[in-house]
Order: C-alpha cells, then sequence, then structure tokens
C-alpha cells in the first residue's frame, strides 16, 4: 500500500515541484490534491486553455519527482452555499473543472462532499435533502464518466445531516450502481459519531472503498489531529484494511500545526510520514 498525504500550491510546475519533492523526501509516495477545495483561488481564476496547461505541468512536475496524485478534493465551502439552484449551479460548474484537473493531473478519484442545501445544522427536509443530492450527483456522475474520473462521496461530521455516517453514505452511493460513484471514508468524521474506522472499513468494503481521510479526533470535535493523538483505535484500522485487501492509499488529512521550535518541525513531519508507512505495513 502506498502512503499519501493532502496538500495544496498554485498552479504552477514551480510551485508543484518545491511541495512534492519534499513530500517524496519524507516518503510519501503519493499526495492528495487539495488546491481545489477554495474556489477563489488562482486554479479558478484561469482560462480554460491556461488551466489545462498548468494541471499538465503539474503532472510532469509530480512525475519528475517520482510522485503522483492519489486524489484530490474538489470545491467545499463552509459555510456552506447551496441553497438556491444558482449557490448549486455555481458549485456544480467548479465541479466539472475540479474534474477536469483532477483527470489531467492524472489521480484516479475526486473526493467530494454532498451538496447542503439547508446547512450543516439543520435538516428539517430529510426527502427534499436527498432529492437534490440525487439530482445534483446523477449530473455530476456523467461528468466524471466524460473524464474517467471516480467521484468519492465522503462522510461528514454533522450529526443533524441526513447523509453523514459512513453506512448513511454508503447507501446513498448504492442507489445509483454506478462504478463512477464510490465512498471516501474520512476516518475522523467517523469518529465524531462515535464508530470504530476499521468497522466502517469493512463495511464499506473493497468495492466501494475508493479513497481515505486519515486523521484523528476527541471522539467529539472534528480536529484532524495526527494519528493516535485522539481516541481511534488504529492497529483495527489498519487491520480491516487489510481484511479487505484495500488496495489503494493510506492518505492522511493532517499536518504539523502549531509553534514548533525551529528545526524540530522537520522531525515531527518527517515522524508523520514514518506514521502512515507504519499503519500502511500494519495491513500486510
Amino acid at each position: 500500500m502506498t502512503t499519501g498525504i493532502s496538500t495544496s500550491f498554485a498552479p504552477t510546475a514551480d510551485a508543484a515541484r518545491e511541495t512534492l519533492s519534499r513530500l517524496r523526501v519524507l516518503g510519501y509516495d503519493r499526495a492528495d490534491l487539495q488546491s481545489f477545495v477554495n474556489t477563489e483561488n488562482d486554479w479558478f481564476s484561469l482560462p480554460a486553455s491556461a488551466f489545462a496547461r498548468a494541471c499538465e505541468m503539474v503532472r510532469r512536475a509530480a512525475a519528475d519527482c517520482g510522485m503522483a496524485f492519489s486524489q484530490t478534493h474538489g470545491p467545499w465551502r463552509f459555510p456552506p452555499r447551496d441553497f438556491t439552484p444558482e449557490d448549486r449551479a455555481e458549485r456544480f460548474d467548479k465541479m466539472v473543472r475540479s474534474l477536469e484537473g483532477t483527470a489531467a493531473v492524472g489521480a484516479p478519484v475526486m473526493a467530494i462532499h454532498n451538496i447542503m442545501p439547508f446547512g450543516t445544522e439543520a435538516d428539517p427536509e430529510p426527502e427534499r435533502f436527498l432529492e437534490l443530492n440525487r439530482e445534483f450527483f446523477s449530473a455530476l456522475l456523467a461528468k466524471a464518466r466524460e473524464y474517467g474520473v471516480v467521484v468519492a462521496l465522503e462522510n461528514m461530521p454533522f450529526p443533524r445531516l441526513t447523509l453523514s455516517t459512513p453506512e448513511q453514505v454508503l447507501n446513498f452511493v448504492r442507489e445509483f450502481s454506478d462504478p463512477f460513484f464510490r465512498v471516501c471514508l474520512d476516518t475522523g468524521h467517523a469518529a465524531v459519531f462515535g464508530l470504530n474506522p476499521g468497522d466502517a472499513v469493512r463495511q464499506i468494503g473493497a468495492e466501494y472503498l475508493a479513497c481515505l481521510h486519515v486523521h484523528d479526533n476527541d471522539g467529539r470535535h472534528d480536529f484532524h489531529w495526527l494519528p493516535y493523538f485522539g481516541v481511534i483505535d488504529w492497529t483495527d484500522f489498519s487491520r480491516a484494511l487489510g481484511e479487505i485487501g484495500f488496495s489503494g492509499t493510506l492518505s492522511l488529512e493532517t499536518n504539523v500545526r502549531g509553534s514548533i521550535p525551529p528545526g524540530a518541525r522537520e522531525m515531527y513531519e518527517a515522524g508523520l510520514a514514518r506514521t502512515a508507512r507504519a499503519l500502511a505495513q500494519k495491513t500486510n
């Protein structure tokens, strides 16, 4: 199993090379490109032809560094802005550009959140919520098939949202019976519900588990802590990945943060990369 970590950078070959070469030195094989999350950055202000050229330059820069992209992350705005048809149409257009970019940088999967037309804290119309998401993802999957990119719907950390738990997401994805629609398991989001991510891995299974967002927390809040700093049973998580034969990337969605003493940050970051490799090796 390969290991990876989330990262983002400006749409230039130099920015990609600087970032990815550093990740390669730390020992990662793959990267989760999250530059498409923020739709108000340079990636989305480029004209279509310049966007395509930038993606191709980034793909080549990654190859030069001995790296590849295991996945990307599509647009996500917080608080959500999915309330009106115009909001959803704008987000859909940005999703399509992200699918194009995902294919162009050579990533097979784009992880994404469901649309949230009533926000995250209240869900007064569950059936309407599901209807709008079915409509949105039916259209998005048609584009995903064009680009040859799997859309991986991520479980969320919002207890009052209709599509939040791994089981809810899995059941929704299964409705479509589409090989381009799969699940992204977020370990920290599962833990917020008091769920064991290892059990979620077994429940989703190899057929539907397309990618991972790996991080820890206190079991109540979505802190994106480093593994082993919170409540998750990482031994069982690795065991579960081995049991289902997961052959993708153990991709961290966390980074070393805070005021680290000069000269020590590199040690923390190297330790995080070693943690990812240890978790991946335990699956064997």
